[in-house]
């Protein structure tokens, strides 16, 4: 896959518009699509799977409510490993990918070694997987945990980069 500035480079505005579009509205038909972003419908999905195909538009997905699901309590957990060596961080790596309740796990820089964010029905379930799976992993050290008392913001939509544009492509 070509380096990001190459691939920003092969965008114009109509894919920017696109991009914009889908990103906020992954339901648009393509005729819907291609009159919002003044570009003909068989234009308009060659587009759409030239940025599939690039992996620009990595895929499309319903946004379902935590809480009508009975998942309404969210953790954040900072994780220190007891190493970092390569063995250490991908077999840490592969014991939390089948865990559902885990929605993200980031290697991050800094203080401690991994930030997950969790999400569970309630601190029952949070204390099964804290102690039962996470905390059980023998490469842990240590684990803190971070309750979220309010949802002030959460968004999926990424701010699409306005570069040098070129001109519409036909």
């Amino acid at each position: 896959m070509p380096h990001t500035r190459e691939i920003l480079e092969t965008l114009d505005t109509a894919d920017l518009a696109m991009l914009d579009a889908l990103q906020n509205d992954g339901r648009l038909s393509v005729v819907a699509l291609s009159r919002q972003i003044n570009l003909s419908p068989t234009p308009c999905t060659l587009r759409m799977r030239k940025l599939e195909q690039d992996g620009i538009i990595s895929g499309y997905h319903a946004r379902l409510n935590p809480a009508a699901l009975g998942q309404a309590l969210m953790v954040f957990v900072t994780v220190s490993l007891k190493a970092t060596d390569e063995a250490t961080l991908k077999s840490f790596n592969e014991a939390v990918r089948p865990v559902k309740q885990v929605l993200e796990c980031h290697m991050v820089g800094g203080g401690f070694d991994y930030l997950l964010k969790i999400r569970v029905r309630d601190m029952g379930e949070y204390r099964d997987i804290l102690g039962g799976v996470i905390g059980a992993l023998p490469m842990v050290e240590s684990t803190h945990s971070y309750f979220v008392m309010e949802e002030v913001k959460e968004s999926h939509v990424l701010p699409i980069p306005r570069p040098k544009a070129k001109e519409r492509r036909p």
